[in-house]
Parts: structure tokens; C-alpha cells; sequence
């Protein structure tokens, strides 16, 4: 069945978390950069500690070509269509971070989803001029947004690309970019008339791999973007200088009255929070977390945050340090003043988190996913082939995880969910790296309420 997304049970995030329990989830398995020449896929593991396949890949739907390299995916729909009879969350839109190739998926059957469109990259590059599809988010409208990393040469700075209610693409976003150097991230709030979007590097940058010297030439993001929403032009950009190397994830509240929101500098290392005061947009450091010294690294190693999300109700942020190894939970009910309330390890290089059903936890914690009820975080170990290869080169070999962590969302704390470990190293195909996570009911980061 389809997943209805804009009946009265999505009227508000409160709502949303009396949502029924998930049953599956659907996760990005990519054996591109692993030397396995198998198409990369979409896995649906099913979650339901009451089903016989309980923490098991239950199916799996590999697209057309090798080499994709899938990696974040979003919804044709999604809260911000509410009242909307005629909208449903029932198509994935999976974009090939490498080939630019878009795949829509059709849902309507849960647990086997099917392939329902390929849209080619040279239709893109001919309509737009632009490639390396990032973050999708669905718009109110009826049109999908997809932030693209570079433009048809692989160079920064990209822009965004529209498809309409059909998948047909329906031209750039953007009116002008003036100041974006790079892309990467976006989230929007209409109800303030702005869009945030966050910065990584152009597509040729970082698609080797990482080169420390491409941070000392200036190739890496340091700044934010605010846009207006009805002109599609950046009204503020704001610097994050060299304490904000590399702004990734963006995170607004999930309440649409608030204009708080927080961004993860992943190579610095530390959490910016935003809010909006006297007519501008203000950004502030709230959270660092120091580099540490690891035998055999020539610098002192950054913890390297990869993924950050915001807790349905706003109580709880967590951010997955991907080379320190550990999660963290923070209570933001002051979001200036981040609390620490929970912290768990799931592999990294220092080699402090232990085995989960006799499995050593390789890589490290990289991409969340939260349920709506904020009790259950899902957790997978690959970032992306060339930089999983450089870092944690085992994956290629040993394949990926997708642990369940356990949320106290009372007093705060997490542990590791000891029944539940999806062995990815043990696929059809061999061994393959998980990557994003989405629930079919809606999740914490792609479901923006307007």
C-alpha cells in the first residue's frame, strides 16, 4: 500500500509521533569502489522484532547500471504537502552520486519495491547543466528539489534541480548563486521564508578521495547560505572561517514557529547552531569535539561528524563522529547550550567499541536515521567508496553493518540494541557498504512540516 503522508496523521510533528511503529526500513547499499562489479541497491530490512525475518535484508532492488554510486535518496512527498489529498509518499527518488542517474522507485508495495523511471545524465546535463545529485526533498508544491553537487565539468559551485509531479526535469531552482562557491545540504522553512544550504567541495575535489592539501588550497566549504525562499536568491552567507571547515548536514527544528537550526562542520569538528534575530540570521558555535593523537597519523585526527539530526519533538540532537568512532546525544532544549546525555561506540579508529552478535564493529558510525517516536536510531558505517577505501579500507572486504541503537527519551542515554545486527558483509553478491536509511512512514530528516 501506499504511504499516505498528507492526511491528518502528519498535521504536525507531535502528531507524527503517534505514528504506528515502522516495520521496514529501506537502506542504500552501494558496491561501487569495492571491487565487486554488481549494481549498487536498495535493501528493505524488516525491523519488526515480531517477524520471523527480524533484522534481515528481506529484499533487494538493483538498479540498471554499475557504478552509480547511490547515495542520500528522498520522497516525492512528504509533510509539507499536508492537505493535499492527492499527495502520497509512495515514490523514492535515488539519485547516483557519481553517474548523476536518477532512479525513481515506486513503494506501493512495502516490502518489494520496484524500479518506475531512470532519468539519464545527459538529459540533466543538457536541460541544466549540472551533475553530482545530493539531498532530495520533496516541496509543497508537487515539485521534488535535489541539491547537485557540480556542474557538467564536475566543478563547483552546482545548483538545484527541479523535477515536477511527472519526473520530467523542470529547469534550476536557483535564480542566482552569487557567493556559493560549493554546495551540498539544504533544508527550507516557508514559514520563514528561507532555505539554508551548506557547502562540501566540488565533485572533482572530492571524488578521489580526501588530500589534506585541498583544505590549505582552499577547495573545501566554509560557509553557509541563507536564501530567500520566494526569490530563490542568497540574501546572507555567513563565513564559518576555519573553525567551520566543511559544513555538512542541515537541521532545522522540526516546528515550523522556530527558526532554530544547527549545522555539523564535519574536518573542524563541531556543531553551529542558527536562530534568527532582529531581522538576520545568527550563527554560533555551540559544541567542539578536540582532535585526537592516533599512532601512525601524522596530524592529530578530527572526529570527523558525518551525520547530525534533530529528534522529531526537538528535545534530542545526535551526531555520529565517523573516524573517533562514537555517537553522541545531546538534550538541546536550550539549543544554545547543548547538553551531553548519551554517548555510544560503534567501531572507529581507536578501537573502543566492543562486538555485537559476535561482530567486531568496523568503520565507523556514519549515517542515522530516527524514528518518529524518537526511540529507536538506525546506524550504518560507509561515508563514501573513495573515502571508505582511504580510511577504513577493510570495509571492502568485511562490507557494512546497520545497528540499532536504544534512545532513553525520558532522562536521555543510548545502547546498542544487542538483537538486532544486519550483516551486510554476507550479501548475494558479497560484501556490500550501507549508506542512508529511510522509513516508509516518513522519518526525522526528510518530513519538514510548513
Amino acid at each position: 500500500m501506499a504511504h499516505a503522508c498528507c492526511g491528518p496523521g502528519y498535521a504536525s510533528p507531535e502528531a507524527a509521533i503517534q505514528a504506528e511503529k515502522e516495520t521496514v526500513l529501506y537502506v542504500i547499499a552501494v558496491y561501487t569502489g569495492t571491487g565487486i562489479e554488481e549494481p549498487d541497491y536498495l535493501a528493505t530490512v524488516d525491523v519488526d522484532p515480531q517477524s520471523p525475518t527480524y533484522s534481515q535484508v528481506i529484499h533487494r532492488l538493483p538498479v540498471p547500471y554499475i557504478g552509480d554510486e547511490l547515495h542520500h535518496f528522498g520522497w516525492n512527498a512528504c509533510s509539507s504537502c499536508h492537505g493535499d489529498a492527492s499527495k502520497s509518499r509512495r515514490f523514492s527518488v535515488i539519485p547516483g552520486q557519481k553517474s548523476s542517474r536518477i532512479y525513481i522507485v515506486d513503494t506501493a508495495e512495502t516490502k518489494a519495491p520496484k524500479l518506475y523511471k531512470v532519468i539519464e545524465p545527459e538529459e540533466i546535463k543538457a536541460k541544466t547543466n549540472l551533475t553530482a545529485p545530493h539531498t532530495v526533498h520533496c516541496l509543497a508544491d508537487g515539485h521534488v528539489m535535489i541539491s547537485m553537487l557540480g556542474d557538467s565539468e564536475g566543478n563547483g559551485p552546482g545548483g538545484f534541480l527541479l523535477l515536477d509531479e511527472n519526473f520530467d526535469i523542470a529547469g534550476r531552482w536557483e535564480h542566482q548563486a552569487e557567493g556559493m562557491r560549493f554546495n551540498y545540504d539544504f533544508w527550507y522553512q516557508p514559514r520563514h521564508n528561507v532555505m539554508v544550504s551548506s557547502e562540501w567541495a566540488a565533485p572533482k575535489t572530492y571524488y578521489p578521495g580526501f588530500d589534506l592539501n585541498d583544505v590549505t588550497s582552499g577547495n573545501y566549504g566554509q560557509q553557509i547560505h541563507f536564501w530567500d525562499w520566494s526569490t530563490h536568491e542568497i540574501i546572507q552567507t555567513v563565513d564559518l572561517g576555519e573553525e567551520g571547515l566543511i559544513p555538512l548536514e542541515l537541521r532545522f527544528h522540526h516546528n515550523p514557529d522556530s527558526t532554530h537550526g544547527f549545522v555539523a562542520a564535519a574536518l573542524s569538528s563541531n556543531v553551529w547552531h542558527w536562530h534568527k534575530s532582529n531581522g538576520h540570521w545568527q550563527v554560533e558555535k555551540v559544541l567542539d569535539i578536540p582532535s585526537i593523537e592516533i599512532e601512525g597519523w601524522p596530524i592529530p585526527v578530527p572526529s570527523l561528524i558525518t551525520d547530525i539530526l534533530i529528534s522529531l519533538d526537538d528535545r534530542y540532537i545526535y551526531f555520529s563522529n565517523w573516524l573517533h568512532g562514537d555517537i553522541r546525544q545531546y538534550d538541546i532544549s536550550d539549543p544554545t547550550h547543548p547538553r551531553l546525555t548519551g554517548q555510544v561506540w560503534c567501531g572507529g579508529l581507536q578501537g573502543l567499541s566492543g562486538e555485537v552478535q559476535g561482530h567486531k564493529l568496523l568503520g565507523g558510525p556514519q549515517m542515522l536515521q530516527l524514528s518518529l517516536d524518537g526511540k529507536r536510531l538506525y546506524v550504518t558505517n560507509s561515508l563514501f567508496s573513495s573515502w571508505d577505501n582511504q580510511f577504513y579500507p577493510d570495509l571492502s572486504k568485511s562490507g557494512s553493518y546497520l545497528l540499532q541503537i536504544d534512545c532513553d527519551t525520558e532522562n536521555g542515554g543510548m545502547k546498542i540494541n544487542e538483537n538486532f545486527y544486519v550483516d551486510f558483509g554476507k550479501e548475494p553478491a558479497g560484501p556490500a557498504r550501507a549508506h542512508e536509511i529511510r522509513y516508509p512512514g516518513g522519518d526525522c530528516t526528510s518530513d519538514i512540516w510548513v
